[in-house]
């Protein structure tokens, strides 16, 4: 942990005082989006400080060419940036004709902001003394509609307090933006138009090299005791501004507020030339509501979104505002709706990483969206990966693969690779295992084989021959190897014959071939279609079964357990708990040669193999391996303890369990990593819901069946959470003494609990004991 200044509170996040050291956190943490949109909880009026500004709209980035000191064949030509967009939450603030700027005036207090989860609306309040001595109370109130996301809405409100006071209100929209990262400095925006009408403000502009076309609007309300003012705004206009001006004086106690609807209209959902005739159309809709109404339509679709997706903890305040963070931030970054676009692991609260796609949203994301949304959400998510398979051909054809071999990016927005660290790009490729995983996780858990014969069959084929080519038969070892890679682990790079991703390979070949069979059988006409696509031959065939067949694993007979890799026995085996504190986080301590060189681990790389394939490890396996590398582990990834929490559970090991599942679930809450000003972890929400439903639940899907082993943390009096399997909703609560189970609908179904058969009536509770 380190920072604590967030207030333990089940239903929002709250922060009290106001401190310039913690503005660039917080504008992370409160950050805001809808799926479409998001942003940077940054201040509405003008703010001088330190600070990170940042909007972002969904799908929308720039190629920024790569900046290497030398080139190697097969980098990536860019690293797609998330692009900082137009901004339109601006309002300057001038009360008697001083700017209202919280780092130069005389004194602040009562500062507060509050982010209300249950309702998804953010909030900030303060009084504050201006250099002109004039004292004011602030309060304002902001949301991004769910209902119609291409639309925000901000209350701002001033009261003089002591005397009668002219405000002037100035909502701007500003194309005049850059990212914090830029590797050459390039111009990422080209503004082609501003135009102001009739209370309405329309800046068009689009992105260099990738051409996006984006409309920013924005129309306001002046309110004064509670009317509505029909005064028309003074406009001014820069090359790259656009601002209008509400003046209003106002008497000593009285308050007078703007309204501001903003958003952006984008060229993925609307002709170019229509994108202003479509921000009206959207802008007419909102003010036809007002604020308040469209703040109760806000209210109203998370209360649905929170009936099914919501986590209820007992007994730890600090444990339940931690998963509904996660759930919240989670929601507002990607809702299933659009299958252009994907979970990108800052979301819509930073810059840093690039891209919208990792291996992530297989491994992580997908778990929570099958059990929380219909099961269409979670295929979406499938069929994004399958409209880029032609670019995974390329991406492989890149680096000397053939005949469709397919290397799906580490990191990318469009299907080609966009990532240009050279241990990544290059060798992290077991993120084609994560994509395969997920198409077999996606029918296990939702019983909807129709992807596969459909879309998936063709994704696995190619994954197929990529592992096929990038074994290497050792005459030595008599297997076949896997040499030049990076697992999970990224703190080795460049090791030969990393167990995970060998046994990835191995899995993923196998399981191919099993669904070639079970396709030729069931689903000819796709067969033969797939089959004159990707001309298969059984010569082929064979060459693959004998690959995975004779796959390679460094397994150490000293220690009875798989080793990460070839050489981790040859390092200087010093447990994380003998490394000072001064010394962590070692990524932002050491050297990268030190790292390298090191035994720590800075996620579970064996133990992610342990997780997604537990059927075919015994538990004394699972044990023997856990007490090995945990106590190597530092966890520097955000991915880390949400796996070690579900491995510690299943151990049955309760209190190392609770205490991963706190540092996954406030991660960024406590920031743990030192890093959180840059942006939320995401991807990693994810995680925090499978450490719930997964680890303490137990939740598994055996022969078709749900299995559960519900356990529980003495810290919580009981938790319980609801999943969406196979169109049932199933509600589990979890006691210190018993599980009850509630099923929804009209048939009964069977379940395992604790390794049993149970039948559950339908709207009826069934009790099981502890």
């Amino acid at each position: 942990m380190n920072q604590d200044y967030i207030k333990p509170d089940v239903w929002s996040i709250i922060e009290e005082g106001f401190d310039k050291e913690r503005v660039k956190s917080s504008e992370s943490l409160f950050s805001m989006g809808n799926g479409a949109m998001g942003q940077r909880a940054n201040f509405e009026e003008k703010y001088t400080g330190h600070t990170f500004q940042g909007s972002y709209i969904a799908g929308v980035y720039y190629p920024d060419k790569t900046r290497v000191g030398w080139w190697k064949n097969g980098y990536p030509e860019y690293f797609a940036k998330v692009l900082n967009a137009p901004n339109w939450i601006g309002i300057d603030v001038r009360i008697n004709g001083e700017y209202l700027d919280l780092n130069t005036c005389k004194a602040v207090s009562g500062y507060r902001r509050e982010l209300n989860m249950k309702e998804g609306w953010y909030q900030r309040s303060f009084e504050a003394v201006l250099p002109n001595n004039i004292k004011i109370t602030v309060k304002a109130t902001r949301f991004l509609s769910l209902a119609f996301n291409e639309i925000g809405a901000i209350a701002y409100e001033v009261t003089p307090l002591e005397i009668d006071a002219e405000v002037i209100f100035e909502p701007y929209l500003d194309s005049g933006i850059t990212n914090e990262d830029s590797n050459w400095d390039d111009k990422f925006w080209n503004t082609t138009s501003i135009t102001a009408e009739g209370g309405q403000a329309f800046i068009e502009a689009h992105t260099m090299k990738t051409n996006f076309a984006t409309c920013t609007f924005m129309q306001s309300q002046l309110i004064y005791n509670g009317e509505v003012t029909m005064e028309r705004p003074v406009t001014s206009k820069t090359d790259f501004l656009v601002k209008h001006s509400y003046v209003q004086h106002v008497k000593k106690g009285e308050t007078v507020a703007l309204h501001k609807f903003g958003g952006y209209t984008v060229d993925r959902n609307h002709k170019p030339l229509e994108l202003i005739k479509a921000a009206k159309t959207a802008l007419k809709k909102v003010l036809d509501l007002g604020f308040d109404a469209l703040l109760d339509t806000q209210k109203l679709t998370w209360a649905n979104i929170w009936e099914m997706s919501d986590i209820t903890i007992v007994g730890d305040v600090k444990a339940q505002q931690g998963i509904r963070f996660n759930i919240f931030q989670l929601n507002q970054t990607y809702l299933g709706t659009d299958s252009r676009l994907n979970i990108g692991p800052k979301g819509f609260t930073g810059e840093k990483y690039g891209g919208s796609t990792y291996w992530d949203t297989e491994a992580y994301c997908i778990p929570f969206y099958m059990a929380t949304k219909e099961p269409k959400v979670a295929r979406n998510l499938l069929e994004y990966r399958y409209n880029h398979l032609e670019k995974a051909i390329e991406n492989a054809q890149k680096l000397g693969f053939s005949k469709g071999a397919a290397l799906y990016p580490m990191v990318t927005m469009n299907g080609e690779e966009c990532h240009n660290e050279w241990e990544i790009t290059f060798e992290e490729i077991h993120r084609n295992g994560a994509i395969a995983f997920a198409i077999y996780n996606y029918y296990r858990y939702t019983g909807d084989y129709t992807y596969i014969p459909e879309m998936g069959l063709e994704v696995l084929i190619g994954i197929a021959r990529f592992w096929h080519q990038r074994a290497t038969f050792s005459t030595q070892k008599d297997k076949y190897v896997i040499l030049g890679v990076t697992g999970p682990n990224e703190y080795e790079n460049n090791v030969n014959n990393n167990w995970y991703t060998n046994y990835l390979a191995k899995w993923c070949i196998t399981y191919t071939l099993e669904q070639l069979q079970k396709v030729k059988e069931g689903y000819s006409d796709d067969y033969h279609r797939i089959i004159g696509v990707t001309k298969l031959n059984d010569t082929e065939l064979e060459k693959w079964a004998e690959v995975a067949g004779n796959m390679y694993f460094p397994f150490s007979k000293e220690h009875g357990i798989y080793l990460q890799q070839d050489g981790f026995l040859d390092k200087e085996l010093i447990p994380v708990a003998n490394l000072p504190k001064s010394q962590r986080p070692i990524n932002q301590k050491w050297s990268w040669d030190r790292i390298l060189r090191s035994p720590y681990i800075k996620q579970a790389d064996t133990l992610q193999g342990f997780y997604l394939f537990e059927d075919q490890f015994s538990i004394e396996a699972l044990e023997k391996h856990f007490d090995f590398y945990e106590p190597f582990t530092v966890h520097e990834s955000s991915l880390s303890p949400c796996v070690h929490s579900i491995q510690a559970s299943k151990l049955n090991r309760m209190q190392q369990a609770y205490m991963f599942y706190l540092r996954t679930s406030r991660l960024d809450l406590d920031d743990y990593n030192k890093e959180v000003e840059e942006g939320l972890h995401i991807t990693s929400m994810a995680g925090t819901w499978m450490s719930i439903v997964e680890g303490f639940g137990g939740m598994r899907v055996v022969k078709d069946k749900l299995s559960f082993t519900p356990r529980i943390p003495e810290q919580w009096e009981a938790y319980s959470f609801k999943i969406n399997f196979r169109n049932r909703i199933l509600k589990v609560a979890v006691s210190q003494k018993e599980t009850k189970f509630q099923l929804e609908g009209a048939e009964e179904t069977s379940i395992r609990v604790n390794g049993k058969r149970v039948v559950i009536a339908p709207n009826k509770e069934t009790v099981v004991s502890n």
